[in-house]
């Protein structure tokens, strides 16, 4: 999974947040969601952040953006930090900066966040803010696939069949493409029928 892929997923659990009609169309909105922000609420800090880096009955800005980020992160919530992370990964409204990145996304990963561990796996994997290291890149995925995210069980799939970080062994690649199929996820079914396939 990509650093944009993994965005589009934060992007999806962020809108739940915010995907209300009821809530979409309430001219007090913003307001609140800064009225909250202030009083330190981080989840509210984290869906502000999302609607003005998308722009989302907000005028888009990257850099209002990057401050509620900080603020969510700052605040605990960790899909902030994955939020700020990608920010930084990327350079929208911050100078580009990998290792801050990485900082960020260990930080989200630390707390919980599956999309944290999945993001910081990646910069394990490329070597990007961090010295590349395929096995704490297999530990990361694995932390991922273990909390329900089928982006970390495919990547620990591949590293399986490819023996990265992980001694090879098709029979642990079937059980992560397996599992990534049972999270819904059309690659994982596809990577499993295929290597399924190949051994018969």
């Amino acid at each position: 999974m990509t650093p944009r892929c993994l965005v589009l997923t934060l992007l999806l659990i962020g809108r739940v947040l915010v995907a209300d009609p009821a809530w979409a169309q309430s001219s007090d909105l913003i307001q609140e969601l800064k009225a909250q922000c202030d009083k330190g609420n981080a989840v509210e800090c984290a869906t502000l952040g999302l609607m003005y880096d998308q722009g989302q009955d907000v005028k888009q800005d990257s850099f209002q953006a990057v401050d509620l980020y900080r603020k969510a992160c700052d605040g605990g919530n960790a899909l902030g930090c994955t939020a700020l992370g990608l920010m930084y990964y990327e350079g929208r409204g911050v100078t580009q900066d990998s290792v801050q990145a990485a900082d960020l996304f260990r930080k989200a990963c630390d707390k919980g966040t599956v999309e944290g561990c999945l993001a910081l796996g990646l910069m394990y994997v490329n070597g990007q803010g961090v010295t590349q290291d395929f096995s704490q890149a297999a530990d990361l995925y694995r932390k991922a696939c273990h909390g329900g995210e089928a982006g970390g069980c495919i990547n620990l799939g591949v590293m399986y069949v490819n023996s990265q970080g992980v001694k090879q062994s098709d029979t642990d690649a079937l059980q992560y493409f397996g599992k990534a199929c049972d999270l819904n996820d059309k690659d994982g079914c596809k990577y499993y029928a295929q290597l399924k396939q190949k051994r018969e």
